[in-house]
């Protein structure tokens, strides 16, 4: 009978491998720096936002403040509320989502739960207990720090204020923009990703731009983009959190010495196989612990290398070596008999541990 565990063991060891270092990639950049939110679940037929109203207030301290009115009309069947999900990290930058509150003026349930996903932070409006149908309200605030980027000759924010995840038709939309300073560059830009035109423009006073736009498609947003004054406003400095290597020495020699391990185990595979699938699910734990630090606290593409996720992979390594070395030498590389010929199956295992090299 075939050994299905050792053929299953090899593989799963390598997909953890290989999904911890997809993860250690960083996130590719894109045009827009900010901003994100698709409705909760599929569209229905009928479903649609009759209006999306959003204001942004620019405190004097940096600080973004976001209030979104979102008027919902849902199917016949109803559903168990909304999610809006708002970009927290593009690329190597992150932004600081934080204070959400939730409500809803036609009485639906407005308990909100944010997770983070990937790169953006995903707030749940609604009850999993409880169904709402018709049209419904919700109003949505947050506040976003480092927003600003700071340029030579002044400040500027990009913020996509109604997203093109959106999979249901926006009928109005608008985007009003308050400033502690007078408001004299301020745009919008609205439709789908390299193919916008310009909102339309309404000023309220000099500390005040309203911007408008009907008949938005599914994915379809809009992107507001203000110029202020250098010094205008306290601006936070940028901040970016790349994936990076920030083991020590004790971590590189650990690795180092496993690669050599796995020579010694080529010549003598003292351990039993179930003592190297041990070492490499103590290992996996240790990669996956150490990424769990970053990941939680600042996204998916924030895991660095540390000395955790090399020893994890020296144990890996190591377990791998056993595995492969007992395989070999207790006969899972069998002999063949074809039309009466003895023949040599081969493995991937041989490519880390030679069979010449084990004992006879």
């Amino acid at each position: 009978m075939p050994d299905v565990r050792g053929r299953v063991r090899g593989p799963a060891i390598t997909a953890g491998v290989l999904l911890t270092l997809v993860l250690a990639l960083p996130a590719p950049a894109g045009a827009a720096p900010a901003g994100a939110a698709p409705a909760a679940g599929a569209p229905r037929d009928g479903e649609r936002i009759p209006t999306y109203d959003v204001v942004l207030t620019i405190g004097g301290d940096g600080v973004l403040h976001v209030r979104e009115t979102i008027t919902y009309d849902f199917d016949r069947a109803g559903e168990h509320g909304i999610v809006r999900s708002v970009r927290f990290r593009h690329g190597d930058r992150v932004y600081d989502v934080r204070d959400v509150r939730t409500s809803s003026s036609t009485g639906a349930p407005s308990r909100v739960r944010t997770t983070r996903f990937l790169n953006d932070v995903r707030i749940s409006v609604g009850d999993r207990n409880r169904v709402v149908s018709g049209r419904q309200a919700y109003v949505i605030e947050y506040a976003v720090a480092w927003a600003f980027t700071p340029r030579p000759r002044h400040d500027e924010v990009v913020w996509d204020a109604i997203g093109t995840a959106w999979s249901v038709p926006i009928g109005n939309a608008a985007v009003r923009v308050e400033a502690p300073v007078p408001l004299r560059h301020a745009t919008c830009r609205a439709g789908a990703p390299g193919a916008t035109t310009r909102c339309l423009r309404d000023r309220d006073g000099p500390y005040a731009v309203d911007f408008i736009q009907r008949g938005l498609a599914p994915h379809e947003g809009m992107t507001i983009k203000v110029k202020l004054p250098k010094r205008a406003i306290a601006v936070q400095p940028p901040r970016y959190v790349p994936p990076r290597w920030t083991g020590g020495w004790t971590g590189t020699a650990l690795l180092a010495l496993s690669l050599m391990a796995v020579a010694l185990l080529a010549r003598r595979p003292a351990l039993p196989g179930r003592a190297g699938a041990g070492l490499a699910a103590a290992g996996l734990l240790l990669v996956i612990a150490d990424a769990g630090d970053d990941m939680a606290a600042h996204g998916a593409w924030a895991f660095s290398v540390g000395d955790r996720s090399l020893a994890g992979l020296a144990l890996m390594i190591v377990g791998a070596g056993v595995m492969c070395a007992r395989r070999i030498r207790d006969g899972a590389i069998g002999h063949r008999t074809v039309a009466g010929r003895t023949t040599v199956g081969r493995s991937r295992c041989e490519q880390i541990v030679p069979v010449s090299r084990l004992p006879r």
